[in-house]
């Protein structure tokens, strides 16, 4: 795995090293309302890969503190997505297990003539906040007594308003330069049953409130976020200054991650979904961790990607291919190299035996003899990828099969191409060729030179086999949303109905298919298999 070598390692190098603190418990604090992307990959792994090279821990807390768009399936999908990487949280948490004592915090600060109901809408708070040219103005409910706000606040908490009516307030400056300082709010009235408390709340904490006292409540030392929040650290430290917690962790921002052909939008991934463009949440286009597991890539790669791409103080959009470059590197030596035929073309050595099948030797894996051998099928019969064949050498740079030319078939012999037959539609249907019995690879036969080596898969033997392959969901490489439904790209999933070799395959299987791409076995009762990733990039 990649070496990790980043700022925030620096930082909790220098935090131990002088005492800030004695050890490393990070958390990384999803919010069960979708599932997890590659994009969130990069919180997820810093957060335990980091604590682990220190010794420390990592906290999963589920940060469940607007039940108006989260589930328990959320919840679920979360966690198998973090076992699936291979990662143990240390403990496991939610936002909703702290509400009581966030609400104790509330009064302290209204306590402390620190916070207070307001009754403006939502619209006048965004209405007097102001703007990054003018200061806010004043709430005129600003100056209630405590008395008078802790009154409030309590009839809140017994459900005495209608949703908006009223909500608590943090009393800092509404002339700040950072909006977030401008009188936040705290605390919101909500009446959706919550997917853990039921209905035992009506009044939510913001994230704002929620986050810094959690993380203090739990004792994180470094509160690992996105760069989205870098302007909400000033809020995060006064929340931790005002309520006095004992425990005062530091919050540090770093980039997001985004990939090209990719989106990575919660609400967009939502909107794929919900119309149907794509088949769920763990469609194997899908950027999410589902997705990517169904499709056969491997946890070890999602995590030496995200390694590898680094972690930067800036927002970063690396190119699509760098994640499919990780798979290669991982599989490459980890899985058997067979023949597959996508799209069958039969072949038929003239001058071979009716009735005879041959099992000639085939290395399972040339750069890996750990993972043995196994016998192929020969015979009269075959079948060749169409492209594999032209009726006549198109170029000088064409290695494979054409009338008149000589190739060899991988782990066997030589063949030349003499005539075709059409069907009634004028599509080619069958190749006749004739085989040279001396040319069995592994003889040592070097008195001609073949025009290229291809795959082929012997008929009589062969397995029909569903390959599914699929290309990227965006057309171009932004990596924005931006009319992303214009952008979709309609042959982002491409069957074929061929033939496999004829073995055992059990789903969950990987493979790579010898000159096209790595694929798992998707449904082993009707043969069917996902294309991971192709050898190399074909996507323009």
């Amino acid at each position: 795995m990649a070496e990790i070598n980043n700022f925030i390692k620096t930082i909790m190098e220098n935090d131990l090293a002088n005492g800030k603190v004695d050890k490393i418990l990070t958390r990384f604090p999803p919010e069960p309302n979708a599932y997890l992307h590659i994009g969130h990959a990069r919180a997820l792994v810093t957060n335990f890969e980091l604590a682990k090279l220190f010794g420390g821990k990592t906290n999963l807390r589920f940060d469940d503190t607007n039940p108006e768009t989260e589930d328990a399936s959320f919840v679920e999908a979360i966690k198998e997505d973090i076992a699936w990487l291979g990662y143990k949280p240390a403990n496991v948490f939610f936002g909703s297990d702290y509400f009581d004592k966030t609400i104790d915090y509330a009064i302290l600060l209204i306590k402390k003539g620190l916070a207070y109901v307001c009754d403006l809408s939502p619209e006048e708070i965004a209405e007097y906040r102001g703007s990054l040219t003018t200061p806010g103005k004043e709430s005129p409910y600003r100056n209630r007594s405590v008395e008078e706000n802790l009154e409030l606040f309590e009839n809140m908490r017994k459900g005495m308003y209608r949703e908006g009516e009223k909500t608590l307030r943090a009393k800092i400056d509404m002339a700040s330069p950072n909006m977030n300082m401008r009188d936040p709010v705290l605390f919101r009235i909500i009446y959706t049953p919550h997917h853990r408390q039921g209905t035992k709340y009506c009044v939510y904490p913001m994230y704002d409130l929620a986050h810094p006292l959690q993380d203090a409540i739990e004792g994180i030392t470094h509160s690992l976020c996105s760069l989205e929040y870098e302007n909400h650290r000033p809020l995060y430290d006064w929340v931790i200054e005002k309520c006095e917690t004992e425990h005062k962790p530091q919050q540090i921002e770093f980039g997001r991650l985004n990939l090209t052909n990719t989106i990575l939008s919660k609400r967009y991934l939502k909107e794929l979904v919900g119309s149907g463009k794509v088949k769920g949440y763990d469609d194997p286009r899908m950027p999410t961790l589902a997705g990517l597991r169904r499709r056969g890539v491997t946890p070890e790669a999602i995590k030496e990607f995200i390694l590898e791409t680094g972690l930067s103080k800036t927002n970063s959009t690396v190119d699509a291919e760098m994640l499919d470059h990780a798979i290669r590197e991982d599989l490459k030596l980890k899985v058997k190299r067979i023949m597959a035929v996508k799209d069958p073309l039969k072949i038929v050595i003239t001058n071979y035996p009716e009735n005879k099948v041959e099992y000639l030797n085939a290395i399972n894996n040339n750069e890996n003899e750990q993972l043995g051998s196994r016998k192929i099928a020969f015979s009269k019969y075959l079948y060749i990828e169409r492209d594999d064949f032209a009726i006549k050498k198109p170029n000088k740079h064409y290695k494979r099969l054409a009338l008149g030319l000589e190739v060899r078939l991988f782990h066997a012999y030589f063949i030349k191409a003499n005539d075709v037959k059409y069907d009634e539609n004028g599509n080619i249907v069958e190749v006749y060729c004739t085989y040279d019995e001396r040319t069995l690879s592994g003889t040592g036969f070097n008195e001609r030179k073949p025009n290229g080596t291809i795959g082929f898969v012997e008929a009589t033997t062969a397995k029909k086999a569903r390959f599914n392959l699929f290309e990227p969901l965006i057309l171009d490489e932004k990596a924005d949303a931006s009319n992303f439904m214009e952008r979709l790209n309609p042959n982002s999933w491409i069957i074929f109905d061929g033939v496999v070799e004829g073995q055992e395959f059990k789903k969950g299987d990987r493979f790579q298919f010898i000159r096209d791409g790595y694929y798992i076995v998707e449904n082993d009762e009707n043969l069917e298999f996902n294309r991971i990733v192709s050898l190399k990039s074909s996507y323009k």
